[in-house]
């Protein structure tokens, strides 16, 4: 026998499933896997018991959570597939676009370093959300979310340069 499955979910779908997806493509940088967080993280939230009230923000940190640990376990499987080889060919014309999307891993691969807690109100709050959102979210104080999402910056950007490739 299946558990039940909330009578609410296909409301709360419709109204919340363009934000999961969109704070699960900031974290991954691709919507088909932002897609498949989204269907991950309803699933669980259908089986969930979690008040209609607070589905909005339970579903983005959710997003942002599983973002995350599809990031760490893409970066693990990304560097066993560089050590046995398998890289992707790429066009000597493409130069720019290589570069680019480097930068980007090079970003998620610093964000998915970064305290879970840190990492997770950078996304947020770089996903659109306010700080009152973010708060709510994160059950912080209104207040603390710009010294949180700061120090997540900073937390970044040393995670950056102590992983920078000597020029």
């Amino acid at each position: 026998m299946h558990p039940a499955v909330r009578a609410d979910l296909e409301q709360v779908f419709r109204s919340a499933y363009p934000r999961v997806v969109a704070v699960a493509a900031r974290v991954l940088g691709s919507r088909d896997e932002a897609e498949d967080v989204a269907q991950e993280v309803f699933l669980t939230f259908g089986r969930s018991s979690v008040p209609a009230a607070e589905a909005a923000g339970w579903l983005t940190v959710a997003a942002a959570h599983t973002a995350l640990n599809h990031l760490r376990s893409g970066r693990r499987r990304t560097t066993r597939e560089e050590a046995a080889g398998v890289v992707d060919p790429v066009a000597p014309d493409v130069a720019d676009t290589v570069v680019a999307r480097e930068e980007r891993r090079r970003v998620r691969a610093a964000l998915a370093r970064l305290p879970r807690r840190q990492a997770v109100a950078l996304v947020l709050r770089h996903s659109g959300l306010s700080y009152a959102e973010v708060a709510a979210a994160l059950e912080l104080s209104p207040g603390s979310v710009g010294t949180t999402v700061r120090r997540a910056e900073s937390a970044l950007r040393e995670e950056l340069n102590r992983h920078a490739s000597p020029q």
